[in-house]
């Protein structure tokens, strides 16, 4: 996995091997390829993405994950499984920005170390870039089902469970 990362917030520190960790084992999971796989990172502070997801989503405030797949590869039924990027070398899956200040509160109030929560908002936004999503039922089983899976290879507790 090719994994650019424009550091934007010094606090996030080594974030490009949490994005490599976390982007691999997403599609690994999923059978496919990294190597062949391009991924943008942008890691930044609340004040940035509050003006992405302003722009992109019309919501003015801050969110944790935000992610912009390169195509649509949603599934049209619900629960099934999206269709997967074609194998290409340097194929670009899209972009995700992840805010330090958010994944920072979040954790701290899950009780959970930044390290995994910034890794499980990694995979659930490279799911996002696979097609993968959460707005109808089924769709968010299967998605968080993955996370859980994946995380679980990586070490780290179902983000779900209560």
């Amino acid at each position: 996995m090719s994994v650019d990362c424009v550091v934007e917030d010094p606090r996030w520190g080594d974030v490009e091997a949490l994005a490599q960790t976390a982007t691999d084992a997403a599609l690994e999971r999923l059978g496919l390829e990294p190597s062949v796989f391009e991924i943008s990172i942008l890691a930044c502070d609340d004040a940035r993405i509050a003006v992405l997801n302003q722009d992109f989503r019309a919501k003015p405030r801050p969110t944790n994950v935000l992610s912009w797949p390169s195509d649509e590869r949603a599934a049209a039924v619900d629960g099934e499984m999206p269709l997967p990027p074609q194998p290409v070398p340097d194929n670009a899956l899209g972009d995700i920005a992840i805010a330090y200040d958010t994944c920072a509160k979040e954790a701290a109030v899950a009780g959970k170390s930044l390290h995994d929560h910034a890794i499980h908002l990694l995979v659930h936004g490279t799911l996002h870039l696979l097609g993968f999503d959460h707005e109808r039922e089924r769709d968010a089983i299967l998605m968080e089902g993955l996370e859980t899976e994946i995380l679980g290879k990586l070490g780290i507790s179902d983000p779900y469970k209560e």
